[in-house]
């Protein structure tokens, strides 16, 4: 992606330390919650997310960053 550096970038493992959860939380919250964002590419391994877009989510749904 143009413009992006990868430190603005964010895997399931990422958002999972992001959250303090494991990825699996992750990969439910993906599947479940319908407010969690898009995310911006999908990689053979696997999707990213910009980090910014996760830190709003994650404040817009009162859940701690760490």
């Amino acid at each position: 992606m143009r413009g992006v550096s990868p430190e603005e970038l964010a895997g399931v493992a990422e958002i999972a330390e992001m959250l303090g959860v494991v990825r699996q939380y992750v990969h439910r919250l993906i599947n479940e919650d319908p407010t969690f964002p898009e995310p911006v590419a999908e990689l053979a391994s696997g999707r990213v997310w910009k980090r910014a877009d996760v830190e709003k989510w994650a404040k817009a749904t009162d859940r701690e960053i760490h």
